[in-house]
């Protein structure tokens, strides 16, 4: 069974957002997406500065089954990439919760993040 922490939110997409005591927020793939997606070989990341709104794309886990388009879960902007993921995509399988995160956003609009699932919820959803 796949690991979901009660202190996240998540997406019907399987992104997990993390939401830090200075009002950034870490965003990566849920354990059951890289359990899904299997042995993670390539993480494409935005850029510094790059700003989205809640469902574009942005970016792509790729593993040895295929790629897979990542969703902005709220609206932020980008202030960093998990720069470990370059010469170690591989942590995505590892340590999806801990390790992997993928980028750190400035969040944009807080009120988003009420219309995430909670684990339980999300739990639901992967049956």
């Amino acid at each position: 069974m796949s690991q979901i922490p009660a202190d996240l939110k998540y997406t019907a997409e399987h992104e997990w957002i993390k939401v830090l005591d200075d009002g950034t927020a870490l965003i990566g793939v849920t354990d059951y997406a890289q359990s899904s997606l299997g042995d993670v070989t390539f993480v494409e990341m935005p850029d510094l500065d790059d700003s989205f709104e809640p469902g574009e794309t942005f970016g792509v886990v790729e593993s040895v089954k295929a790629a897979s388009d990542l969703f902005m879960p709220i609206a932020g902007t980008v202030i960093e990439t998990n720069s470990d993921l370059d010469n170690a995509p591989e942590l995505i399988n590892e340590s999806p919760y801990e390790k992997a995160w993928i980028i750190k956003i400035n969040v944009t609009d807080p009120s988003s993040l009420d219309a995430l699932l909670d684990a339980q919820a999300y739990t639901e959803i992967i049956g």
